[in-house]
């Protein structure tokens, strides 16, 4: 029998994000993008935490992530807010934790944590961070993690509510058993096979850490319509599509069509 407070992969509703890339736009016109993608019904308005351009021009205009959230927890009032995702390797756990703590009052219990192990090394570089390897990185995301959790715990006042920790990627070995230990949400990329294997594992972790499945909401970041694979990726239990859009011109036109499959699967 379900148990409705707690319901199962397949019986949550379906929704929806967008990440607004802040690159190659004037802050202008994030600010309207991030109205827009309100307006339009967005779940959650993602940006990301990088220093510079993933793409394109690699001296474009460019900004920082968790200023910028401040700023959406203001500008906002119903759309859930976050980093998709915050490199660990940039702020001390506690301080990141703080700064969450922080946010999540401004915004009225709006927050995401989302949170990875970093991999842009010219980020790395020009700021002066160790880029280390890919899998000690994740070690240190390993040691941060229950770190986070515990300064959010101890901070005066208490988050608002309690933050809802997003882990990226999907290393079988050890991104899947952090997700298993301390995320609300497991965000990754990849075909509805290749989702639907790695939700297995994640599963098999979570059977492994004695924690249950269905407390773990399965993400997907999509770069198409729905008509393509959002019923694929629907029967294997993703819930959360995010749609990627750039700057400087933020068409949303996607975001709407993936808005249109939420309503019509959550009717």
């Amino acid at each position: 029998m379900t148990d409705h407070a707690n319901p199962s992969v397949h019986d949550r509703p379906v929704r929806v994000g967008v990440q607004l890339h802040p690159q190659h736009a004037e802050y202008a016109d994030l600010r309207r993008a991030v109205a827009e993608a309100e307006e339009a019904g967005a779940d959650v308005i993602f940006n990301w935490d990088h220093f510079f351009p993933l793409y394109g021009d690699a001296d474009g205009n460019h900004f920082e992530c968790w200023t910028m959230l401040g700023a959406w927890a203001e500008q906002t009032a119903r759309a859930q807010i976050g980093a998709l995702v915050t490199c660990n390797s940039y702020r001390n756990p506690e301080l990141l934790a703080d700064m969450a703590r922080t946010v999540d009052h401004i915004s009225g219990g709006r927050l995401i944590l989302g949170i990875g192990s970093g991999w842009f090394k010219k980020d790395y570089d020009q700021f002066g961070y160790e880029f280390g390897t890919a899998v000690g990185r994740l070690d240190l995301l390993a040691e941060a993690l229950p770190r986070i959790e515990s300064r959010l715990a101890a901070g005066h006042p208490a988050p608002a509510r309690k933050v809802p920790v997003l882990i990226g990627g999907g290393g079988e070995r050890k991104t899947l058993r952090l997700v298993a230990r301390h995320a609300d949400i497991w965000h990754t990329f990849g075909d509805p096979d290749t989702i639907a294997h790695k939700s297995a594992v994640l599963d098999d972790w979570c059977a492994r850490e004695s924690r249950d499945p269905d407390e773990i909401e399965r993400s997907v970041g999509v770069d198409a319509g729905p008509e393509a694979l959002g019923e694929s990726y629907h029967d294997i239990g993703t819930r959360l599509f995010t749609v990627g859009v750039n700057g400087p011109d933020y068409d949303l036109g996607r975001l709407r069509d993936w808005i249109r499959f939420r309503d019509d699967r959550n009717s």
